[in-house]
């Protein structure tokens, strides 16, 4: 439903995609994966026809990005990283107005609009202005937007940015429903955790490339599986903690900037691990402070696969929202 291949576009000097390829089979979804500046909003821009690439070829529902911008808008919705509706119309209203856009006719964009409130849990408020819903309602009501003119192909752009966790919980259920009823998805997302809940496989990328593809699962066991964390009561017990760690680790040992915070990738045995650190530690005569397991994280994920964590590239992404 969704390819692309060889994509790239420039903004002056700065690369935003170089030569990024992707596939999206029909009724799956794929997560793009990766920190701000990695290219994940360029990518979406030039799928939705809102950018032109300077080179490549992309295809959503068999329409060509290029030769049929028109027809592309068409097979799609979107929900960008920033709520489009607008706040003097109740929430009523905007899904009507977003249906006779879409030339679905008076009935039955009313129709869609009653059904899409109350399918994304907006009905008691349908009647109120926009402006007066919070972040989360804001952004369902947004999601709803897109799904007006019950388009084949959806593509959601970091769509729990800036939410509280019970709204991003929410999203996460509304977005997770509409997977399995059938819908074929693109999300970008910066959340490893948000990817493994929505999609059926994840592309990373970095520096508008593709570093990586698999399920959470395959990128997980890359990066080394679970994590285990230590805070040392005194960092004088830092060199014996380390020693002891490295006997389950499989990459070495980060140390925090503190000298207490200790951080490996275990070797996939997770809790027996743990509990080998502790016998060590134990043994050692090494005070903790606290200590835990924990799953991988996108900086895990991108200190594995680049050499650098996922931190946010503030001019790139900068120029990319300029852009």
């Amino acid at each position: 439903m969704i390819r692309a291949e060889g994509l790239v576009k420039r903004f002056k000097e700065v690369e935003a995609l170089s030569g990024l390829d992707l596939v999206v089979p029909e009724g799956r979804a794929l997560a793009l994966l990766g920190p701000n500046g990695a290219g994940k909003t360029t990518a979406v821009r030039v799928l939705t026809t809102l950018l032109r690439p300077d080179a490549g070829s992309a295809t959503v529902a068999g329409v060509d990005v290029l030769g049929d911008p028109a027809g592309v808008r068409a097979k799609i919705g979107l929900s960008g990283q920033y709520a489009a509706v607008d706040e003097h119309l109740t929430g009523y209203e905007n899904l009507v107005m977003v249906g006779r856009l879409y030339h679905l006719g008076r009935a039955r964009s009313q129709q869609r609009a009653r059904e899409l409130l109350e399918r994304f849990d907006l009905a008691d408020a349908s009647d109120r202005p926009a402006k007066t819903y919070s972040g989360g309602m804001r952004r369902r009501l947004d999601l709803a937007g897109a799904l007006v003119a019950a388009p084949p192909v959806l593509v959601l752009d970091e769509p729990t940015t800036g939410l509280d966790p019970r709204s991003r919980q929410q999203m996460w259920d509304v977005i997770r429903e509409l997977v399995t009823s059938g819908a074929t998805l693109l999300l970008t997302t910066q959340y490893l955790e948000e990817a493994d809940r929505l999609a059926d496989e994840i592309l990373v990328i970095d520096k508008g490339r593709a570093i990586a593809q698999g399920t959470a699962d395959e990128l997980k066991a890359r990066t080394g599986g679970e994590r285990i964390e230590v805070v040392l009561t005194d960092a004088a017990d830092r060199e014996t903690a380390e020693r002891v760690l490295r006997e389950v680790s499989v990459d070495g040992v980060r140390v925090g900037e503190n000298g207490r915070e200790l951080t490996v990738a275990a070797g996939g045995q997770g809790a027996s691990d743990l509990l080998r650190v502790l016998q060590g530690f134990e043994r050692e005569r090494v005070a903790v402070y606290d200590v835990g397991l924990r799953r991988p994280t996108l900086d895990d994920v991108f200190l594995t696969l680049t050499g650098h964590q996922a931190q946010a590239e503030e001019t790139r992404s900068e120029q990319e929202v300029t852009a």
